[in-house]
């Protein structure tokens, strides 16, 4: 399953809002550890002052003086600590600070006399925080600060992303649409010398080149249609003149024979390669045309190819039976297929019938060699690069109409199996073609 991406002006709203979130979120937590530090030195900072006066008490008068502040006390001995406060100072001894029962809160200060002697000051400050008393409402303004932040993160977002992807939306809009007979020329104009203007240039630039080179296969399709099958109608009709001069050898009748069937078989290669350059402007809406009349028309176009042979041509095929491709696809599927069936029979049959929705063609009797091997490569010998051409030909139309194309050979019989309904994946490639 192909996954869904978020248009540009979309991901960069994203982006915007996500850094705002991030930044209030980040100066938030430095503001509450900065809270925290001040609270927390000045404490440290009363203790410090104390043991000072509490040391200098000590060396005059060899006694501990009563603290100054009534949150402080002097502690001689860790078993008179409160009970909270002994428990955390057990468990932890290197700490300073400690969380008591009952919303109570200790730091703690160790001090030595000079005659080695050790006291404690411990000060239970709850009841001169400032910070965590207040914490609720400094989160909840954090996060109503963050909330305004990210709606200003979405709206700046917003009109950045609007105004930097204008331009490339109206660009996309420009060349969505393109195809060879719709191009879209003279738009660059309309855009500045930013990275969409060069984009729009580039594209103009490529969709130029793109239409004369269509140009130039329409012309050369038109011409050609004229100018080959023109001269070779004249082979044609020569050949058959020269074979019916009285006094011919065997030997030039063969000749002759050859050189008509060369000229054939040319006429017919540019008759595909022409139709199929025309076909590629035929939109690739399905159609469906009756089988049985393309299919006796080519039976005899392709049947020159069985003059002095003796092989039986079998049509069984029933008259409500369709293609589902355009009339002139058809004409050179069937054409190439019948046609190569009708050259790799030396004698026997050739038998067209149906089998399910696929059209077989069985050559029964004596076969030359294959035009395909075992992997369905064709196999392009002397004299036959017409069919082999053909041939690809068909795997090209097979492949864009959704076709396929088998091939198999046993028992002497070689058969070929178009199918007549296009497949789910109608861009796929198409089998082994024969």
């Amino acid at each position: 399953m192909k996954r869904a991406i978020w248009p540009l002006q979309r991901r960069v709203m994203l982006a915007f809002s996500m850094f705002a979130l991030l930044l209030a979120a980040l100066y938030g937590l430095y503001a509450l550890v900065f809270m925290y530090a001040v609270e927390d030195s000045f404490f440290a900072a009363t203790l410090e002052q104390e043991a000072v006066a509490q040391q200098r008490s000590q060396a005059q008068s060899g006694q501990w003086a009563t603290p100054r502040d009534d949150f402080v006390r002097v502690y001689t001995r860790p078993e008179d600590f409160p009970p909270d406060l002994l428990e955390g100072h057990r468990e932890e001894p290197w700490r300073n600070e400690f969380a008591g029962q009952q919303g109570r809160h200790y730091h703690l200060l160790e001090m030595r006399a000079p005659d080695g002697d050790r006291a404690w000051l411990a000060a239970e400050v709850s009841r001169k925080l400032v910070v965590r008393p207040m914490r609720d409402q400094v989160l909840l303004l954090l996060a109503i600060t963050s909330g305004v932040m990210l709606l200003l993160a979405l709206g700046t977002g917003y009109w950045l992303a609007a105004k930097t992807t204008r331009p490339l939306s109206r660009l996309v809009a420009r060349v969505e649409g393109m195809s060879p007979e719709r191009l879209p020329l003279g738009f660059a104009r309309e855009f500045g010398d930013d990275e969409a203007g060069v984009l729009a240039r580039g594209l103009e630039a490529l969709a130029q080149r793109v239409h004369a080179f269509t140009l130039r296969e329409r012309e050369f399709t038109r011409d050609a249609s004229h100018e080959l099958r023109t001269p070779l109608a004249v082979i044609r009709g020569s050949a058959e003149r020269l074979a019916a001069e009285p006094g011919m050898s065997s030997a030039a009748l063969e000749q002759v024979a050859h050189l008509r069937q060369s000229a054939w078989q040319l006429e017919q290669t540019i008759i595909s390669l022409l139709s199929l350059a025309r076909e590629s402007e035929v939109p690739d809406a399905p159609a469906c045309v009756p089988l049985l009349p393309v299919l006796e028309r080519v039976v005899v176009e392709q049947s020159l190819l069985l003059e002095g042979k003796q092989v039986d041509v079998d049509v069984d095929v029933p008259r409500s039976a369709v293609i589902e491709v355009p009339a002139t696809v058809a004409h050179i599927l069937l054409s190439n297929l019948v046609g190569n069936a009708f050259t790799h029979t030396q004698a026997g049959e050739v038998h067209i019938g149906l089998h399910g929705d696929r059209l077989r063609i069985a050559n029964r009797g004596e076969v030359s060699d294959s035009p395909v091997d075992a992997t369905g490569t064709v196999n392009a010998r002397p004299g036959s690069s017409g069919l082999a051409l053909g041939l690809s030909i068909v795997r090209r139309l097979c492949a864009r109409y959704g076709l396929q194309v088998d091939t198999r050979q046993a028992a002497g019989t070689f058969t070929v199996e178009l199918s007549l309904v296009r497949s789910a994946d109608q861009g796929g490639p198409a089998t082994a073609s024969r």
